[in-house]
C-alpha cells in the first residue's frame, strides 16, 4: 500500500507543476506574438526605406550612365 501511495503523491506533484505550466503557457505565447508582430512593423519599416535607397542608387547610376563621358588623357611624361 505503501507503494500505491508514493505512487499517488509523485502523480499529484507531476500534476501540480503540469497544471503551473499548463497556466503560464498562454502568457507565454501571448508575449512573443506581441514581439513577433512589433518585429515585424519594424521590418517593413526596414523594408521601405531599403526600397527608397535603391531607387536613389538607381537612379543615381541611370543618370551617370547618360552624362557624357569626359576621356581624360594622362598627363604627358616629359621627354629627356
Amino acid at each position: 500500500m505503501e507503494i500505491f501511495g508514493g505512487f499517488m503523491m509523485m502523480m499529484s506533484i507531476l500534476g501540480f507543476f503540469l497544471v503551473v505550466i499548463w497556466f503560464l503557457v498562454p502568457f507565454l505565447v501571448l508575449s512573443i506574438k506581441g514581439k513577433v508582430d512589433r518585429s515585424l512593423v519594424l521590418l517593413e519599416g526596414m523594408e521601405k526605406r531599403l526600397v527608397a535607397i535603391e531607387r536613389t542608387l538607381a537612379l543615381s547610376r541611370k543618370d551617370e550612365a547618360t552624362e557624357p563621358q569626359h576621356h581624360q588623357h594622362p598627363p604627358a611624361t616629359p621627354e629627356p
